[in-house]
């Protein structure tokens, strides 16, 4: 396989189409090399158009989904990012390459372990990857510039809302399958939030996350 055929192909035939154009993006998708963040026995799938499994059941999002989001969040070099859900350290590498700290949250150990060894592997020293489970967001360290949920959530919990800084943004895949949404939340002033949705799509929902009541009292 030509790996920067393949890696031009992804960007022209999934990642263009779909609206994402914004030229910095693009050339990070060059930059930080997704089949170094697959696990071995995928790497020859690192650039087509769905999700590469990862230990424990979990997946990594497609590569059109990854650069959509990291373009919707329009994230500044200045700026502290809080990412929840690791999985083979891929997003946050992109992350942090855009901004200038990347805390990113994973519940499975051995997740845990395969995004630190990624993340060293390519040189990438500005990602702090703690073990924990932010499915209810992470004081630590808040408040944040940029948020990113990199799994579904069934509804959005206002403790990541509070975790914001004013001006910062948040984007999250929210809802139930089949009919996902992509939402971007930004916080305007300490009480007001503006809230888009920006796609449909459909993710594994983050481990523990929480389920909304079925009954209403």
């Amino acid at each position: 396989m030509n790996i920067e055929q393949a890696r031009f192909n992804m960007i022209e035939q999934q990642i263009r189409p779909w609206d994402v154009l914004d030229p910095d993006v693009l050339e990070l998708l060059l930059v930080v090399k997704r089949e170094n963040y697959v696990p071995a026995a995928y790497k020859n799938l690192a650039f087509v158009d769905s999700e590469i499994p990862l230990p424990g059941g979990e997946a990594m999002f497609t590569p059109k989904l990854e650069a959509r989001l990291l373009q919707d969040i329009n994230l500044k070099k200045h700026e502290n990012v809080l990412e929840i859900g690791a999985g083979s350290g891929y997003m946050a590498a992109l992350l942090a390459h855009k901004g200038r700290h990347v805390t990113s949250v994973e519940i499975s150990p051995e997740l845990k372990a395969l995004a630190e060894k990624n993340l060293a592997d390519n040189g990438v020293s500005n990602v702090t990857v703690e073990l924990g489970n932010g499915a209810q967001g992470w004081s630590k360290g808040a408040p944040y510039d940029v948020i990113v949920v990199s799994g579904g959530l069934p509804v959005l919990p206002d403790a990541f809302l509070q975790q914001l800084k004013v001006g910062g943004r948040l984007v999250a895949i929210v809802g139930a399958s089949p009919a996902m949404k992509a939402q971007l939340v930004t916080r305007v002033s300490e009480s007001a939030y503006d809230s888009k949705t920006l796609f449909e799509t459909e993710v594994k929902l983050l481990k523990d996350a929480t389920t909304p009541s079925q009954f209403s009292f």
